[in-house]
Parts: C-alpha cells; sequence; structure tokens
C-alpha cells in the first residue's frame, strides 16, 4: 500500500505529496519522503540539501530561482500554516508564466514539490511558521534570481488581508516582473 497521495496543481508539474498519516492519542507518525515510492510517482530528484526557515505572520518570501543552477525544492511546513507558490519560468512550456499554490499546514502534513525551473515563494497565514524544505541542487548565492511578487501579468492571488502589504526583504521588493526579465 503507497504511503503516499502524488496530485498534480492546476500547473501539473506542481505536485502536492499528500502523507498516510498514522495517529492515536498519543500523536502521530507520518513518512516525510521515501525515495522508491516518490519515483514510481515519477519524482526522480536527488535531494542534496535540506534547508529550515522560520518566520512571522505576513511575511512573504520570494519569488526565488536560481538562474544556471536550478533547483527543484521539496516544501513542507512542519509549524504553523502558509500559503505556498510555484510560478513555471521554463520557457517554451506550455504553463510558461502561469502560477498554483496550495495551503500547506503543520495540520494537513502535505508536501509540494516545486520543479527545476520554477519560481518558488510562500505568504505566512499563523503568527509563526517553520518550513522545511530539501533542494536537488546546492544554493549558489551568485546566481540567485527572482521574480516580483505581485507582478500582474502573473497574477497571483495572495491571500492577504483587504487592505494590507506584506513584509518582504528589499531584494524581494525589487525583483523584476516576468516581462522586464525577458527583456534582458
Amino acid at each position: 500500500m503507497s504511503k503516499f497521495t502524488f496530485e498534480p496543481l492546476a500547473v501539473p508539474d506542481l505536485i502536492v505529496i499528500k502523507p498516510t498519516v498514522h495517529g492515536d492519542t498519543r500523536g502521530f507518525f507520518l513518512e516525510t519522503y521515501r525515495a522508491d515510492e516518490f519515483a514510481a510517482a515519477g519524482i526522480m530528484n536527488t535531494f542534496l540539501q535540506d534547508n529550515h526557515s522560520h518566520s512571522t505572520q505576513g511575511v512573504l518570501r520570494g519569488l526565488h530561482f536560481q538562474k544556471t543552477r536550478p533547483q527543484a525544492k521539496l516544501i513542507r511546513c512542519v509549524t504553523g500554516r502558509m500559503f505556498d507558490v510555484g510560478v513555471d519560468l521554463r520557457r517554451g512550456s506550455p504553463t510558461y508564466g502561469q502560477w498554483a499554490g496550495v495551503e500547506l499546514s503543520s495540520d494537513n502534513h502535505w508536501s509540494l514539490l516545486i520543479p527545476k525551473g520554477f519560481a518558488h515563494g510562500f505568504l505566512v497565514l499563523s503568527p509563526e511558521v517553520d518550513v522545511e524544505y530539501q533542494c536537488d541542487e546546492y544554493y549558489h548565492p551568485e546566481d540567485e534570481g527572482g521574480l516580483l511578487w505581485n507582478d500582474p501579468t502573473v497574477g497571483i492571488v495572495w491571500p492577504l488581508p483587504v487592505g494590507s502589504m506584506p513584509l518582504l526583504s528589499g531584494k524581494d521588493q525589487q525583483w523584476l516582473t516576468l516581462a522586464e526579465g525577458k527583456e534582458r
């Protein structure tokens, strides 16, 4: 019996991974990754680096990617709730410039696979969030790229309270739009 359900989002290469959770009055147990079951679902990544991020409510991190050394990422929320997004930046892809997102939380235990060639970002919905993610390529700061979080041509619908703005790093406020990035 499979320990995971693999469900594509509206951009089909973005895949939500739902584990089987075994719980009782003591708590729960689940597997977060199994190479054999991921491979059977067509996910063949070899993960090289694990990261942990902690953020507070209203923080938006992203949209990040690496330009010449792209990373696939397997994202999961271990504490709190977040809205996680991938944007297809693969030139020639039928879903180029399209996005899809899903709420990941410590309650649903889901993960999201962000393939190589996608920008990634998330918005913190709970008072705090802890995010752990695996990458199949090392982070190279000199290779970092980004896409403006509110690019109107991409049109991400972030679940922000009406009239509010997310908390962004200086770098995340200054990324280019998809159209501006194509001109360079």
